[in-house]
């Protein structure tokens, strides 16, 4: 009964360090989320600030709770944005200890990377891909056989709409660590990433046309930053199996 009892006490332990980890992670998400609602409306100001360049000087919402959820989404979107460093420094520390120095040198820089990709990512949705995606949705306003089409985009809809391009383009850029990763595990080698490269090309252009309008300026706008992301992977993972055999060379003299 004592082994099966000393059997189980290092799981409860992780199991309560994952539930101590978790409740950090939340409480940051929570603290953030209360921060971001109280600046929900400057936040979502900043949002719009592409569809007010392109001539749109109006949102409507046609529900009455329409405009407070927006601004609880806001908040949330913000929050996730916000306390994602605190979140990864947990997973890390939960994860951390189980792995071996070599291992945490090399996942290390992968931790520090994802956000700079992501935000690089949402960078160029916001500054460039969404503004010339509205100039060309907005350019079917007007006379239509006498009749006047105008753009009324409601609150909610532009919001799902600029949130589609942010988190598409920031999911996006993270191909390179994922790649890595994949290669690090033994799942993909350089070689067959090489070899895939067609494959990946028409896939990038598979994921510009899901994540964009069908105008072809957008679709480029993701596809192209995609197609050189995959090759600055290649790169990469060429310069970490020079270093890994280099390592490797005084162990097996």
């Amino acid at each position: 009964m004592n082994d099966i009892d000393e059997s189980r006490a290092p799981l409860l332990d992780h199991l309560l360090e994952l539930r101590r980890r978790l409740l950090m992670a939340a409480a940051a998400l929570a603290v953030a989320f209360g921060i971001c609602l109280y600046f929900a409306r400057p936040i979502f100001a900043f949002l719009v600030q592409p569809l007010l360049r392109a001539g749109q000087g109006k949102l409507i919402y046609t529900q009455i709770f329409e405009a407070f959820f927006v601004e609880i989404k806001v908040a949330f979107f913000a929050a996730m944005m916000l306390s994602f460093p605190v979140i990864a420094n947990q997973v890390w520390q939960f994860v951390a200890p189980g792995l071996y120095r070599n291992e945490r040198r090399a996942l290390l820089p992968f931790i520090f990377a994802t956000p700079v990709l992501f935000l690089s990512g949402a960078a160029l949705a916001y500054y460039v891909a969404i503004p010339v995606a509205l100039h060309f949705l907005l350019g079917f306003q007007g006379n239509l056989g006498g009749v006047q089409q105008e753009a009324l985009p409601g609150v909610g809809n532009y919001l799902s709409f600029v949130m589609q391009f942010l988190f598409g383009f920031g999911l996006s850029f993270l191909l390179p660590v994922l790649l890595m990763l994949l290669e690090r595990a033994g799942v993909v080698t350089r070689k067959q990433l090489v070899g895939a490269r067609r494959y990946a090309i028409v896939g990038a252009f598979a994921i510009a046309a899901v994540l964009t309008p069908p105008d072809v300026g957008s679709q480029l706008l993701l596809a192209v930053p995609l197609v050189v992301l995959y090759e600055l992977a290649l790169i990469g993972i060429w310069f970490t199996e020079r270093r890994r055999k280099a390592e490797e060379k005084p162990e097996t003299v």
